[in-house]
């Protein structure tokens, strides 16, 4: 089923289960962010949307009934990154100056197939250099156990 785009925040809960391991994934959506023509602080809902969930869960923490506390916080923000330009938009640099002492940011560069690959490995290299000159801090994937196969710490090198 299409989902419409909107700009408004819209949530998602998915379950999971893999290998008997069950997880409940929230997903929380905003297509079509940024699509305005005034996008002044159009990342401010963004960003009170996850400060109202971190500040409900303290007072879920700090009451006196803590059993059945859902933890609705938002963890991860996985920002897609328009192929069709050079670089970050000033938007997309305000959002994740704006998000990324709250929330782990991890770009994402969309539409990549779209794309040759030397463009892709261009655009990656811009992308990181901008991120870099603008202090904007994005998640990085720990290192890998020393134990691993060499198989899986290649992947783990290819992710990084």
């Amino acid at each position: 089923e299409r989902i419409m785009q909107t700009v408004e925040i819209t949530k998602h809960v998915v379950d999971i289960e893999e290998k008997g391991v069950k997880l409940r994934l929230t997903i929380v959506d905003t297509p079509g962010f940024g699509d305005a023509v005034n996008n002044t602080e159009c990342w401010k809902p963004v960003a009170d949307y996850i400060d109202q969930q971190f500040e409900q869960y303290f007072r879920d923490e700090s009451g006196l009934n803590r059993k059945n506390i859902q933890d609705n916080r938002v963890h991860c923000c996985i920002y897609f990154i328009s192929p069709f330009g050079h670089g970050l938009r000033r938007l997309d640099v305000e959002f994740m100056r704006a998000l990324h002492q709250r929330v782990n940011i991890v770009p994402v560069l969309a539409k990549a197939d779209t794309l040759t690959p030397a463009e892709v490995k261009r655009m990656k290299n811009k992308i990181r250099e901008e991120i870099d000159h603008y202090g904007i801090r994005i998640y990085q994937f720990p290192e890998c156990d020393s134990d691993e196969d060499e198989d899986f710490k290649l992947q783990d090198q290819a992710l990084k």
